[in-house]
C-alpha cells in the first residue's frame, strides 16, 4: 500500500512530513472561498474588451462614437488614447496594450469599454465599428521562417542547436519516428478576473489572480508611466492556473479604465474569452532519429523540434529551452545533434503550461524508445533502466548531475507494482461509458511504460530569488511573502515550516501583495517549495537566532545551551526554560532573501550549466481500446515520482492525481482546434475535459525519498512531472493495444479507426 495512504491526516500544528489540511479548502467546498471573481466595491462600474475576429488584418478605422453616446457608459479607449504607450511582454516585450493598427491573432483586444452595468458594456463593445482590411493568416509554422515577417520582431523567436559528442557516430540499430503534439489548454475553472481602484496619489491598486506579482506589477507601472510603488498588487483568489495566469490579461485594461473613469472597475472573462485572452501549451512537430548498439546501448540521438508560439512571444524562448533541453530524456546519451526553433504565427499566442516543453519532447524520446524496444527484440523497461541518468552523468548540454537522479528507482518500482484493476465487468468500465456502444468483444487491452524528467526552478542565468519576513509577537508568527497560492499549497507549507523551526501553534500567512515584501517569482518550474520554502526558513532561522541571542543575554545563558522544545525555551545546562508567548512580548522579525546556485546561458553549441535540479517521473498506463469504434478508456495509471523528501504527504497525492488529469487530457481528448488561426472549440462543451468518470484510479507505487543536496529539507518540486510522463504513457499503452502507430496527441478515434488516413495527414 501506498505511504501516502497509511498517513494519517493531522489538522492544526502540522510540521514537515506531515499531512496538513488546506486552511482555504473548507471555503472552497462550502462556496465561501472569495475567488477574483467575487471581489466587489460599492462605487465600482464594469469593463470589457473588443477583441478581433480575425487573426491576422489591418485596422482602417475604429469608430467609438455610437458607443460613447450610450447611457451608462464612461470610457471607450483605443490605441489612439494609449498616446505612445510602450508594449509589454513577461520576457520580451513585443504587444501592444490595444492593437495599433493591425492585428496578429483572433482575440486581440482592439478597445476597451467602461459602464455602469455588464449590459450595457455589451451594448457597447457591439456598438463600436471597427473597420478591416484582411490579410492571409501565417497559421502553419512549418512556413514562418522562410514568409514575411509578420511582427518587426521578426517570426523567429529562438532556435538552439544541441551539439554534444561526435555527431559521426552511428549505431548498429537505428530508429526514426515524427511526431506531433496539439494544442492544449490550461483550462483553469476561474475565468481571468479583477479590480482596480484609483487611489489618490495618483496610483494604483490592484486586486487580481495572477502566477508572478511583481512582474505583473513591473509590466503594468512601465505602461502606465507610474514608478513601481504607484502600482501595488495583491493576489486575489485564484481559480486553477497552471502556467495560463503567468501573463498579463486584463491588468493594464483594467487599470487604464480605472485611472480613466476615477472609479473602482471590474472585469471578468467569459468562458469564450478565457480561450482568447490567454496563452496556451506550444504545438510541436518533431522528428527523431535513435542510434544504438545491438544490446541496447545508446550511441546517438538526432532531433528537429518546431515549436508554435504564436503571435507574440511570452515565454516561448524558454520553453524552446526546455524542450531541447531534455529532448532525449532522461537516459546517458554520448553523441546528440538536436536543432530547435520556435516561431512566431498568426495563431492564439503560447507560453507556459505545466511541463513546459518537457512535455512535448517526453511524448516523442518515449515512443523512440519502444520502437527501440521492438526493433531490438527487448523489453522496454529493461531498454529504458539499462540507458538510465545517474548522479555523476551528463546530461545533453554537457551538464554534471550533482544532485540526485533516482531513475533506474521510478522505472522499476513503477514497472513492477502489480495492477488492481481486472477485464471490465459492467457496461460504465467499457470505452464509451454511458454511451453502451462498446461491444466487449472488440475490446483490447494495452499496457506501457514512460519515463520524463525535467529542470527545477528559473534556467540559463536567470537571478531566481525569493523573499519571505517573519515576525513572531506573543507566541504568534506572521508570514509574509508574495508568493501566489494557485493551489501549489504553499499556504500549508509556510506554516509547517514556521512550526518546525520555531516550535510555535498559531501562524498567521499575511496576504501576498507587492506593498508588503519584496518579490517571491513566479508560482511557476515547480520552484515554490524550493525557493520561497527556502526563504520562510532562511526568515524562520533568522528570527531563531535573533530570540535565542536576546533570552541568552538577558539571562545570562549559553545561547548554544538554548533550544526550542513544546511551545517554549530551555536550557539544556540549567533548569531555565520559558514559554515562547513570553519570551515574544517583544517582537522578534527577520526578512531574507532566498538564492539557488547560480545557473548560466546555453553557449552556441547548446552546452552549459543552465540548470539547478532535475526532478524524474515514470507511469505506467492501462488502457482498454475499441479499436472498431476508435473508443479509449484509461483504466488504471501507477506512477512513481522522485521527491527528494515528502513534505506535506496529502498534498503531494493530489499534484500526482492532478497533474495525471491533465496528462490523460492530452493524450486523448483535449486540444484546442486552430484552423486558419481561428479556435474552433472555446468552449468547455466543445473543448473536452477529463470528468471523474473518465479518469481511472491512480496508484502511487513509491515515492523516492532521496534528500536533494542544497535544496530546503531535502525536498524537491512535484506539481510537474505527473503531467509530463503521463501523456506519453498513455499513448504508448494504446499502440500496444492496437498496433497502430500512432504519432500524434491527442489520440483522435479516427486515428485508430482510420490509421491510413492518418498516416497520409
Amino acid at each position: 500500500m501506498s505511504r501516502l495512504q497509511t498517513v494519517d491526516t493531522a489538522t492544526k500544528g502540522s510540521r514537515i512530513g506531515e499531512s496538513a489540511i488546506r486552511p482555504d479548502g473548507v471555503p472552497k467546498v462550502k462556496g465561501e472561498f472569495v475567488f477574483s471573481n467575487d471581489l466587489r466595491h460599492p462605487d465600482m462600474i464594469w469593463g470589457g474588451t473588443l477583441r478581433s475576429p480575425h487573426p491576422s488584418a489591418r485596422i482602417v478605422s475604429i469608430n467609438t462614437t455610437p458607443a460613447l453616446k450610450m447611457t451608462g457608459v464612461y470610457a471607450v479607449l483605443t490605441s489612439e488614447d494609449l498616446d505612445g504607450m510602450p508594449l509589454y511582454g513577461l520576457e520580451h516585450p513585443d504587444q501592444p496594450v490595444l492593437a495599433d493598427g493591425v492585428v496578429r491573432f483572433q482575440g486581440e483586444p482592439v478597445a476597451i469599454v467602461a459602464a455602469d452595468h455588464p449590459d450595457n458594456v455589451r451594448l457597447a463593445l457591439e456598438a463600436i465599428d471597427v473597420e478591416y482590411e484582411l490579410i492571409e493568416p501565417l497559421s502553419d509554422s512549418k512556413l514562418a521562417q522562410e514568409n514575411e515577417a509578420i511582427h518587426p520582431d521578426g517570426n523567429l523567436f529562438r532556435e538552439i542547436n544541441i551539439n554534444y559528442g561526435n555527431s559521426q557516430e552511428e549505431g548498429e540499430i537505428t530508429v526514426e519516428g515524427t511526431y506531433e503534439v496539439g494544442m492544449q489548454d490550461q483550462a483553469p475553472l476561474g475565468t481571468e478576473s479583477g479590480m482596480a481602484v484609483p487611489s489618490e496619489d495618483g496610483g494604483i491598486d490592484l486586486f487580481v489572480s495572477t502566477q508572478w506579482l511583481h512582474a505583473d506589477r513591473d509590466q503594468v507601472a512601465a505602461c502606465l508611466n507610474l514608478p513601481p510603488e504607484k502600482v501595488r498588487l495583491t493576489l486575489a483568489g485564484v481559480g486553477g492556473a497552471f502556467g495560463a495566469r503567468e501573463d498579463i490579461s486584463l491588468h493594464i485594461h483594467l487599470c487604464l479604465l480605472a485611472m480613466r473613469t476615477g472609479k473602482p472597475i471590474k472585469m471578468s472573462y467569459s468562458r469564450t474569452e478565457s480561450f482568447h485572452g490567454h496563452v496556451h501549451r506550444h504545438p510541436a512537430q518533431m522528428w527523431y532519429r535513435h542510434h544504438a548498439k545491438s544490446d541496447g546501448t545508446l550511441i546517438r540521438i538526432e532531433a528537429r523540434l518546431l515549436l508554435d508560439g504564436g503571435a507574440y512571444a511570452s515565454t516561448s524562448s524558454a520553453v524552446l529551452a526546455n524542450a531541447t533541453c531534455f529532448a532525449a530524456g532522461p537516459y546517458r546519451v554520448p553523441n546528440v545533434e538536436i536543432y530547435g526553433a520556435v516561431v512566431r504565427t498568426n495563431n492564439p499566442p503560447c507560453g507556459a503550461m505545466r511541463g513546459f516543453g518537457c512535455v512535448q519532447v517526453c511524448f516523442a524520446h518515449e515512443a523512440q524508445m519502444d520502437k527501440l524496444a521492438v526493433e531490438l527484440g527487448m523489453d522496454p523497461v529493461e531498454l529504458r533502466v539499462k540507458n538510465a541518468l545517474e548522479p555523476g552523468d551528463q546530461i545533453i548540454t554537457g551538464q554534471t548531475i550533482t544532485g540526485t537522479a533516482p531513475v533506474a528507482e521510478v522505472i522499476e518500482t513503477c514497472a513492477q507494482h502489480s495492477s488492481s484493476v481486472g477485464p471490465a465487468s459492467q457496461q460504465m468500465e467499457l470505452p464509451g461509458g454511458a454511451g453502451r456502444t462498446a461491444d466487449p468483444k472488440h475490446i483490447v487491452r494495452g499496457e506501457a511504460i514512460a519515463v520524463g524528467f525535467k529542470n527545477l526552478m528559473f534556467s540559463e542565468g536567470f537571478d531566481d530569488f525569493s523573499t519571505a519576513s517573519c515576525q513572531l509577537l506573543d507566541g504568534v508568527a506572521t508570514i509574509t511573502s508574495a508568493c501566489a497560492e494557485v493551489g501549489q499549497g504553499f499556504v500549508t507549507l509556510a506554516q509547517q515550516i514556521v512550526r518546525e523551526i520555531l516550535g510555535v501553534e498559531e501562524v498567521i500567512l499575511a496576504p501576498a501583495s507587492t506593498a508588503s515584501v519584496g518579490s517571491a517569482g513566479s508560482t511557476s518550474a515547480s520552484r515554490q517549495t524550493w525557493m520561497s520554502g527556502g526563504a520562510v526558513k532562511s526568515a524562520c532561522d533568522a528570527v531563531r537566532i535573533k530570540l535565542l541571542s536576546r533570552i541568552a543575554e538577558s539571562h545570562d545563558l549559553d545561547v548554544e545551551s538554548l533550544v526550542i522544545v513544546d511551545g517554549g525555551i530551555a536550557s539544556l545546562s540549567s533548569e531555565f526554560s520559558i514559554s515562547l508567548k513570553e519570551a515574544t512580548s517583544d517582537l522578534v522579525e527577520a526578512e531574507e532573501v532566498y538564492r539557488h546556485v547560480p545557473t548560466f546561458p546555453l553557449d552556441e553549441n547548446g552546452q552549459g550549466n543552465a540548470h539547478v535540479s532535475f526532478v524524474f517521473s515514470a507511469h505506467r498506463a492501462v488502457v482498454d481500446v475499441d479499436q472498431e469504434l476508435g473508443l479509449v478508456k484509461v483504466v488504471e495509471l501507477i506512477t512513481s515520482q522522485d521527491v527528494g523528501r515528502v513534505l506535506n504527504p496529502l498534498q503531494l497525492q493530489g499534484q500526482l492525481e492532478g497533474g495525471a488529469a491533465q496528462g490523460l487530457g492530452l493524450a486523448v481528448m483535449e486540444e484546442i482546434n486552430v484552423v486558419d488561426g481561428r479556435i474552433l472549440n472555446p468552449s468547455f462543451t466543445d473543448y473536452l475535459l477529463p470528468t471523474a468518470l473518465d479518469m481511472p484510479p491512480v496508484e502511487i507505487a513509491a515515492l523516492i525519498e532521496q534528500p536533494e543536496p542544497n535544496a530546503p529539507f531535502g525536498a524537491k518540486g512535484v506539481g510537474e512531472p505527473p503531467a509530463i510522463s503521463s501523456t506519453a504513457a498513455i499513448a504508448s499503452a494504446v499502440r500496444n493495444a492496437t498496433g497502430l502507430d500512432l504519432h500524434r496527441v491527442p489520440i483522435r478515434p479516427t486515428d485508430i479507426v482510420f490509421p491510413e488516413r492518418n498516416d497520409n495527414d
